[in-house]
């Protein structure tokens, strides 16, 4: 790896600030899982279980952020500033769409989805409370990610962090106020995060109207432009339902093996989806960089970027990766005081640090060939891989082998994921430029 490199001050402009963004929701929910986790490990548990429902619906409409920074990225580099605008417009209009029906089927189904997850006893009935209060937020949720993929696609960071540390931080102060000081339950600390979501998109609402009315852009939706956005993201939401299938079935299998299992398999979760999206910082570089180069035809310079982006991507998922390994321990004792959960999380989170660096390679290539706009082949072999990962995660359950071999096939599914984007992007398939 190269110690400097031309791409690299552009890269870090663009990275540093998207890692605040990125990490917004998942933060919400380390946050919250800090806190509940001192209250009890039932709580914990039903946590774990509402936490994955959430996660999978941000992980399955994700799209709404990355789909509209490749397309804004591109629209920007071919010269086409009003047409972005009209994007972003539109993408706050679909979020809201999306949003407000998810909300209600989470309401009209939380008793089944839980269910469906295992969930028993005393941990149900919190995680149904978590569920139903925080399901509030999620046409919030929503906006925020594509208020979000505009600012990336126009290549300013800055705005996303500065919303996302601010939301986050209001979201500790409520809910260590709520919960620690004032001894509300799980309940108030799903509240906070529901005001701190609705906080966030009302910024970026704001300012993305502002953006548009000083280029004469409607604000009004417009159906046809909706729809575009729905098929062009089809792919994309192929990939995230897949992947986030893949943890769903992983918390599913981690459930049934137990109390202590699933609180730890939550804990080593958050902090892999925390690095995760860390990493993922490279991957918005990614997509606004090669959107941008392949918008304007530059594809050598696309290549460039892209190679360096996987360099720095991997450097940093080593220096995470042994971060972790190190304080393992006591990252486990400070999401719970039960020495049952603790250990299970500590095998889990020697998992999280082996993977890390893989995590950075396979992240850095998803960002490059978004902003490429190769969704068709990241939906269908994210699909594939997904299946293998379903195959042996059932073999896991049905052998009893435990929490290590679940996190040893959760390994097994990123290499795989490694091997095809490796193959992708080595070939020419995946370069198509203009707006």
């Amino acid at each position: 790896m190269k110690l400097r490199s031309k791409h690299d001050p552009e890269i870090a402009r663009l990275a540093i600030p998207a890692f605040g963004t990125l990490v917004a929701g998942p933060l919400y929910i380390l946050a919250d899982t800090a806190i509940v986790g001192h209250i009890g490990s039932a709580e914990l548990g039903g946590l774990a279980l509402a936490t994955t429902i959430f996660l999978t619906i941000h992980g399955f409409l994700i799209f709404l952020a990355y789909g509209t920074t490749a397309m804004v990225s591109r629209l920007i580099g071919a010269g086409d500033t009003t047409r972005a605008a009209h994007v972003s417009v539109q993408g706050l209009w679909l979020a809201l769409l999306l949003g407000l029906p998810s909300a209600g089927l989470i309401w009209w189904q939380a008793d089944w989805l839980l269910t469906t997850l295992g969930s028993s006893g005393a941990s149900h009935g919190f995680g149904r409370t978590y569920l139903v209060v925080g399901a509030g937020g999620l046409p919030f949720l929503l906006m925020l990610l594509a208020g979000a993929g505009s600012f990336h696609g126009r290549q300013n960071t800055t705005l996303p962090l500065v919303v996302a540390v601010g939301s986050a931080a209001l979201n500790l102060v409520l809910e260590s106020v709520a919960v620690l000081w004032l001894g509300y339950g799980i309940g108030a600390s799903a509240l906070s995060t529901v005001i701190a979501e609705g906080v966030a998109a009302m910024i970026y609402t704001v300012k993305v109207i502002g953006w548009a009315r000083q280029l004469g852009v409607s604000i009004a939706p417009q159906l046809s432009t909706i729809t575009g956005l729905v098929q062009a993201g089809k792919p994309l939401i192929l990939r995230n339902l897949a992947l986030r299938g893949a943890f769903t079935a992983a918390t599913a299998v981690a459930a049934r093996v137990g109390v202590a299992a699933v609180g730890g398999h939550q804990i080593g979760l958050q902090v892999w989806s925390t690095l995760a999206l860390a990493l993922d910082a490279v991957a918005i570089a990614g997509q606004a960089l090669t959107g941008r180069w392949l918008g304007a035809g530059a594809v050598e310079q696309a290549r460039q970027a892209a190679r360096r982006m996987i360099e720095v991507d991997v450097g940093l998922g080593v220096v995470m990766g042994a971060l972790v390994f190190v304080t393992r321990h006591w990252v486990a004792a400070a999401f719970s005081t039960d020495a049952e959960v603790v250990a299970a999380a500590g095998i889990v989170l020697v998992w999280v640090a082996l993977t890390a660096p893989l995590n950075g390679f396979v992240f850095a290539l998803d960002g490059i060939l978004i902003g490429a706009g190769d969704h068709r082949y990241l939906g269908r072999t994210m699909a594939a891989a997904s299946v293998v990962f379903a195959i042996l995660a059932w073999t896991v359950n049905t052998t009893d082998a435990g929490l290590n071999w679940l996190w040893a096939c959760l390994g097994a599914f990123m290499v795989l994921r490694a091997g095809t984007l490796w193959w992708r992007w080595r070939s020419d398939h995946w370069i198509v430029v203009g707006a």
